[in-house]
């Protein structure tokens, strides 16, 4: 609480930026915690919406977009040598590789809600030489609707904010289950009305 009040005191929506970027590095910045945070600042009139979440999302676009070209231009080894000092350990390269493989692209976008995944797969994107218009596809959209989440769920919050971290990184792994079902379900269900559909005109 004292190092985010300091960020936020001394440097206000550029604190936000630069922490992001370091966050989504790898530097042990707790990102969805500081992310709730600005939301309660908005809460309590400290910051504004709007520039707290536009700061958010140019400061995890940046860091994103650096891991991507980091990953294009020093490659694995760089990941394996520099990231357990970077608490990226070998188990979570090993685990996101398995998840990036499994999912591609699409984990740059729900890759931002699982802790410790994040600060990961934009450099495999890089070292799989994605192009960056793909890359920013799904990079920027993932950035987005995460700064979006816990700026907003801090602001509706107010007071109870503490609680999001606390409760996020202990169940965050099943909210993306939920999400992921809900999606395949929309899926199918626009898939269906699209035969029946389809159908109907033959």
């Amino acid at each position: 609480m004292d190092y985010l009040n300091h960020l936020l005191e001394h440097f206000g929506y550029l604190g936000i930026i630069f922490a992001l970027i370091g966050g989504i590095i790898g530097l042990p910045i707790p990102d969805e915690v500081l992310l709730t945070y600005v939301g309660y600042n908005v809460f309590t009139g400290k910051l504004a919406y709007l520039p707290s979440l536009l700061c958010a999302y140019f400061g995890a676009s940046s860091g994103i977009t650096l891991s991507f070209i980091l990953g294009i231009v020093l490659g694995a080894p760089f990941l394996h040598k520099f990231g357990p000092k970077l608490h990226i350990s070998e188990a979570k390269i090993d685990r996101t590789k398995k998840l990036f493989n499994r999912f591609g692209p699409f984990l740059l976008v729900i890759g931002f809600f699982i802790p410790g995944v994040r600060h990961i797969t934009a450099y495999l994107a890089g070292i799989n030489n994605y192009s960056y218009k793909k890359f920013a596809l799904f990079a920027y959209l993932g950035a987005l609707i995460w700064c979006f989440t816990f700026i907003t769920l801090g602001r509706l919050l107010g007071g109870n904010w503490v609680y999001v971290g606390t409760y996020f990184s202990r169940y965050s792994i099943y909210i993306i289950a939920l999400f992921l079902i809900g999606l395949f379900i929309l899926y199918t269900y626009k898939r269906k009305r699209k035969v029946l559909k389809n159908a109907s005109y033959d």
